[in-house]
């Protein structure tokens, strides 16, 4: 979903192939989707204590997994960590960046350039990322 709502993939980079009645993704689609995807696995993750990557995260699960189909462990955590899939630019929050004025900001103690950078990024339409300092003043 973030990969349609970001603009990454577009319903254009799909193709039906007659043949044998599948679509197919184009080329360069695919390197872009697996650009945002390698991003999201190099993402960190808060798991016992400690900030791991989620490719490094999913290979210590597997070798938990590992230990427990071999009987070497008596049990599995595959519910922990939970991926936070929510996004930081909702709507609101875009609406919310593109109403506030220099004045208001400085009130929240918001900088000047970090409210520009918030303005322009909220006019575009590609995903961003609010930090939790400035959306805590935001009130989101």
């Amino acid at each position: 979903m973030q990969a349609f709502e970001s603009w990454v993939l577009d319903l254009k980079d799909f193709y039906f192939t007659g043949d044998d009645y599948s679509y197919r993704i184009e080329i360069e689609a695919k390197r872009r989707f697996l650009q945002l995807l390698k991003g999201w696995f190099n993402s960190g993750v808060k798991y016992k204590g400690k900030v791991w990557n989620w490719d490094s995260l999913i290979q210590v699960k597997t070798q938990e997994l590992a230990s427990f189909l071999l009987a070497k462990s008596g049990t599995i955590g595959l519910v922990e960590p939970v991926p936070d899939l929510m996004r930081s630019d909702s709507r609101e929050m875009r609406e919310r960046i593109l109403k506030l004025t220099q004045r208001e900001a400085q009130g929240l103690g918001i900088g000047r350039s970090t409210l520009h950078y918030l303005h322009k990024n909220a006019t575009d339409e590609h995903q961003f990322k609010v930090y939790a300092k400035v959306r805590k003043r935001l009130d989101l």
